[in-house]
């Protein structure tokens, strides 16, 4: 009988006490809500994605495909960018054939010795077992517009410039400035047809 007596002033001082326990309960739901393990796993398996187990130790590929019956120029080299790394490609005509890519000082023109210079924190320099011409009859089957700059790499993440280093006694050099000494990977494809590609891919970071 007393409870109906009660002013309305007490009741809302009684509610006022019991919703602080709630409050107290309701705060550790927020902290751990779903959404900051969400945002964590996401980075994480877009880090997992990214090919791992590449260095920045030379990568050497001594074949030396035959040029008596079909011989292996170089007729292009080309960039693209990807989500965990900027590739380089050489286009071949023939079958794959051997290579020398490594982190060096300094690239320097064959034959001549000359320097070429390349912006970046690195280089690569990029031996193809492959003339830029045909053995047979010495014509050109490369010839860059622009030697300094054999593709716009403006805007990519590793790559600073790719420059022309020559073509001298069956083999081609392509220096390709790289924004620090990150590690990369170097294979071959076949295609399209009989022709071939040699690939370098630069990682975006270690």
């Amino acid at each position: 009988m007393k409870l109906h007596h009660s002013t309305p002033k007490t009741i809302l001082a009684a509610l006022a006490v019991m919703a602080v326990p709630a409050a107290a309960f309701a705060a550790p739901a927020l902290a751990g809500s779903s959404t900051a393990p969400h945002l964590a796993s996401t980075t994480t398996t877009t880090t997992a994605a990214c090919p791992r187990g590449w260095g920045s130790l030379p990568e050497v590929n001594n074949h030396v495909r035959s040029q008596t019956t079909a011989p292996t120029a170089v007729t292009n080299v080309r960039t693209g960018r990807h989500a965990c790394f900027d590739r380089l490609v050489v286009d071949l005509s023939g079958g794959p054939t051997g290579y020398d890519v490594r982190y060096v000082s300094s690239v320097r023109q064959d034959a001549s010795g000359r320097l070429v210079p390349l912006r970046g924190g690195a280089r690569l320099q990029i031996v193809v077992r492959a003339p830029a011409y045909n053995i047979n009859t010495g014509k050109a089957t490369y010839t860059p517009r622009n030697q300094r700059e054999l593709s716009n790499v403006a805007g990519y993440s590793a790559f600073r410039q790719v420059a022309f280093a020559g073509s001298f006694e069956g083999q081609t050099t392509v220096g390709l400035g790289v924004r620090a000494r990150l590690p990369f990977r170097v294979f071959t494809l076949a295609g399209p047809g009989t022709n071939s590609r040699l690939v370098v891919d630069v990682a975006h970071h270690w």
